[in-house]
């Protein structure tokens, strides 16, 4: 039986977080390097567009593995590359379309990416016992990945137990992304691309 701390214990503990800034610190507050982030939203509120700019915006922290199993290296991530300035930080974003057990190998050698973004839960193909099987052989990675939404929700039942989960939840809807877990800055939301949410907000 391990030992049961105290809540001295917890005081005393040292975290390790990002030392988030500006807009970012406002919408996430300073979230833990560690663990696993849940990002999901219905197609064309700006879900693609918000993902890119957290990698970018990560890259001053660690390298970044995208597991870009739906959009792989199509033309159309490219755009998205150009469109948020990925060009910058190009050399701390590495590309990959694995299947588990491929991405497993490669997050097992010396010096991998610290985080690692998989886009999408769906495709990625995991229950919800083999997601905390995966989680686990990584507690010093940053895991995101990326769901389908069916309405408000993520899209199906191992994505959805996922979502409860993950320490950050982000559900991004209409050009903005929000804040639904457990780190919460003093506005709570970011704005993926202003003109849009103001057409879709109507502020």
């Amino acid at each position: 039986m391990s030992r049961a701390l105290t809540a001295k214990n917890i005081f005393e503990k040292k975290y390790k977080l990002f030392e988030f800034y500006g807009e970012w610190k406002e919408a996430f507050d300073c979230p833990e390097r560690y663990g696993v982030w849940f990002i999901w939203g219905n197609s064309g509120n700006g879900k693609t567009t918000f993902v890119l700019q957290l990698i970018k915006y990560l890259t001053q922290f660690d390298e970044v593995l995208l597991n870009s199993l739906e959009e792989g290296s199509s033309h159309t991530l490219k755009k998205g590359f150009v469109r948020v300035g990925m060009g910058e930080v190009s050399s701390k974003v590495l590309i990959v379309s694995e299947t588990v057990e491929r991405l497993e190998e490669r997050l097992s050698a010396k010096k991998s990416p610290g985080i690692v973004v998989i886009d999408s839960f769906q495709y990625f193909q995991l229950t919800y016992k083999q997601y905390i099987s995966f989680k686990e052989k990584y507690p010093k990675k940053l895991l995101i990945f990326i769901s389908h939404a069916d309405g408000r929700s993520p899209a199906g039942r191992s994505a959805k137990s996922v979502m409860y989960d993950a320490t950050l939840k982000v559900w991004v809807e209409g050009y903005r992304a929000f804040s639904k877990g457990r780190y919460i800055g003093e506005k709570g939301d970011i704005t993926i691309w202003p003109e849009g949410a103001v057409k879709y907000w109507g502020e």
